[in-house]
Parts: C-alpha cells; sequence; structure tokens
C-alpha cells in the first residue's frame, strides 16, 4: 500500500475536488440565449421598488397602491446599455384591486425628475399591469387617467392617478433642507 504524507494527500483532495467542479457543464440545447439572460435576474430587489401612491384625484383609488418592480432589462452581455451610455431597466407596473374606469383607461408614463423628458409606456392591461423600460438614472412613474388609448399622444392630459418615484430619484438636493430652506423640495417632486 502506497503511504503519503498529509499535506501530499491535502493536495491530490484538493485537485480532486477541482476536476469535479471544474468540468465543463453540459449545455441545454432547449434554452436559448435570451432565456439565460431573463433567467439571470427574475426577482426584483425590494429595496428598488418603486412605491405607487394615489393622488385622490380620482374617486375609489384613494385607498389602493401600486409597485414598480425595477430590475435591469435582460441583454446577453448583462446588463443592457443604452446608446446614451445609462443603464435600461426593465419597470413592471401593477396596481392591486384597481377596477377600470368607467370612461376612458389608466395609461403609465415614466418621466424624469424634472419632468423635461416624458415617456409613455402604454396602458394598463385587463389585470392592471404593464411592462416596460426606462434608461433614465432619476425617473418619476405616473398613471394618469385619458379619455382612450387611442388619445395618448406626448404627454398626459388627464388627471394623475399614481406617482412613484425611483430609489435613486429620492437621493436629491438639499432644496427645502437647511439653510436651503426658502427653496421647497415639492419644486423638484419631493414630499
Amino acid at each position: 500500500m502506497l503511504r503519503m504524507n498529509r499535506s501530499l494527500r491535502q493536495t491530490l483532495a484538493l485537485c480532486f475536488g477541482l476536476l469535479l467542479f471544474a468540468a465543463p457543464l453540459q449545455a441545454d440545447p432547449t434554452v436559448t440565449p435570451d432565456e439565460v439572460c431573463l433567467i439571470a435576474d427574475p426577482d426584483p430587489p425590494e429595496y428598488y421598488k418603486i412605491d405607487l401612491v394615489p393622488t385622490g384625484r380620482v374617486p375609489g383609488t384613494r385607498l389602493l397602491r401600486g409597485v414598480g418592480a425595477v430590475t435591469f432589462a435582460p441583454s446577453p452581455f448583462g446588463i443592457a446599455i443604452s446608446p446614451e451610455g445609462s443603464y435600461v431597466y426593465k419597470l413592471d407596473v401593477s396596481v392591486t384591486d384597481l377596477k377600470p374606469p368607467p370612461n376612458g383607461v389608466y395609461a403609465v408614463w415614466v418621466s424624469t425628475h424634472d419632468l423635461t423628458a416624458i415617456k409613455s409606456l402604454g396602458v394598463l392591461d385587463e389585470n392592471m399591469q404593464i411592462k416596460g423600460t426606462v434608461d433614465w438614472n432619476k425617473f418619476l412613474v405616473i398613471i394618469t387617467l385619458e379619455p382612450a388609448a387611442e388619445s395618448i399622444g406626448d404627454s398626459w392630459t388627464g388627471p394623475v392617478v399614481f406617482r412613484g418615484l425611483s430609489r435613486s430619484g429620492m437621493m436629491h438636493t438639499m432644496a427645502g433642507h437647511g439653510p436651503f430652506q426658502q427653496e421647497p423640495c415639492a419644486t423638484y417632486g419631493y414630499n
């Protein structure tokens, strides 16, 4: 029987273990590259969710709450980047217990924190959900009551029903605090 000293046995055990775990894995031929990217981050982090709060301007919505789930948009390179160099985020918006309006539709918008750029994500579906993308670091999510889906243009015309602010948007100026108290936070869209 071959006798080995302790350090040689440990070295061989380590090498054998590395061989087992470093062996190439067989690729699943039924999984497409797009599906692999979607598997990368299936659950949105709780920290980055956007709480959508009602404005009280539409009857029957005051006690409801919505959420915007933010994750990185899928990409074969790990993280999607816009042509301008910003991260592209996947935004899944949903409002629970919201009933379809008797007249009109609920439209979902995203905007920069200062409302200089506005983009329509579309209309909430029958489950009061919509999925879209946004490529701004700080952004607002706005749900409005619009007369009809066909009338949705470059900006909303109806009342704002829900609003929410991205997590990065919460890191804001010192307006309204300390020596800058004469300039209210509400000017910048903050409470």
